[in-house]
């Protein structure tokens, strides 16, 4: 059931389950889906029993995981991509405990559901900002000079690319290269003026330099992944604000997309006035973050006070695109 929704020509965003969503969307409607499936064992996002963050054993998880996937594979276009945002689940906070390999075990999910596995991003996360931010034991200094057989890794989170079986009838084409960097690096001076250019890509060193950043396996210059190296001036994820009555006092954890990762595989994997997809949009970055880059913003949400939220962000982006903002930044 769809307990709220605001829709008009730039985006469509739900209050309600995402199968539900889903279920009133067309076969191959959507142009590229994006997510961050609700991790089980890691973050309880709600207390509804539809919350797939409250299924605690992997058996169960993706039972339920199926219905999503099945969906999430009709509405998609032919030859186009689905990415999805996962990391290794830490079973126990103390450093004695094992990991459990959810992005392997999506790739071999979502294989079973039509979808083929075209690689993986890594994105690498500063091992004091994770250890201050998830007080794992393992990664404590302290744990080292005791007894290091017990030191943690600061685990990447990981951006999954799956291509759905079929031909791409609409190229996703950059005919002037990439003109716009979403990371940490700030841009060389001397290739500014070979943006847009038309002339012989080859000779398009600004693409060229922000090429090599994108296709790398490794994103080691996402901003607010980087403890003291984050660039402060940037806000590298969407804030979430209790309201003032206290109805949201339940929520007891918020973990949104970096908006470098998400404007990433936007620009990468789809063209401008195309539909992006998320699901499980949380406060909504994914099609916050499309309509601010030119794209069609269309997501669902469980839970009321992200759904709020996301209202707000995504009036903001349409408000603030983000190339304007990026021009005001390079030149």
């Amino acid at each position: 059931m769809v307990k709220n929704q605001v829709v008009n020509e730039h985006y469509a965003i739900y209050n309600g389950d995402a199968n539900d969503v889903m279920d009133g969307m067309q076969d191959g409607s959507v142009d590229l889906e994006i997510y961050s499936p609700a991790f089980f064992g890691l973050y309880n996002y709600s207390s509804d029993p539809r919350d797939l963050s409250n299924f605690f054993d992997k058996e169960t998880f993706f039972d339920h995981y199926s219905f999503f996937s099945r969906n999430l594979n009709r509405i998609l276009k032919p030859g186009r991509c689905c990415l999805v945002h996962v990391c290794d689940i830490l079973l126990d906070n103390s450093g004695k405990g094992s990991v459990y390999d959810l992005p392997g075990a999506i790739i071999r999910h979502k294989e079973e559901h039509g979808f083929k596995y075209m690689g993986r991003h890594t994105i690498w996360k500063e091992p004091l900002w994770v250890r201050n931010r998830v007080m794992a034991k393992g990664l404590a200094h302290k744990t080292i000079v005791d007894d290091s057989i017990f030191g943690s890794i600061a685990n990447a989170d990981y951006l999954l690319v799956f291509r759905k079986e079929g031909e791409n009838a609409v190229p996703v084409a950059h005919p002037t290269g990439f003109d716009y960097y979403a990371g940490a690096e700030e841009l060389p001076k001397d290739i500014l003026k070979y943006k847009g250019f038309s002339g012989d890509q080859k000779q398009n060193r600004y693409s060229h330099w922000i090429w090599r950043r994108y296709a790398s396996s490794v994103w080691d210059d996402i901003r607010g992944c980087q403890g003291q190296y984050e660039d402060k001036k940037h806000e590298s994820v969407f804030p979430f604000q209790h309201s003032n009555d206290g109805s949201d006092q339940e929520e007891k954890h918020v973990h949104p997309f970096h908006k470098d990762v998400v404007d990433r595989g936007i620009i990468m994997r789809s063209n401008p006035g195309e539909i992006v997809f998320d699901p499980f949009g949380g406060i909504m970055t994914v099609p916050a973050r499309a309509v601010a880059l030119g794209r069609k913003g269309v997501g669902s949400e469980l839970k009321e006070a992200y759904f709020n939220q996301g209202v707000i962000n995504c009036q903001n982006a349409l408000e603030h695109p983000v190339y304007s903002k990026q021009m005001e930044m390079q030149f």
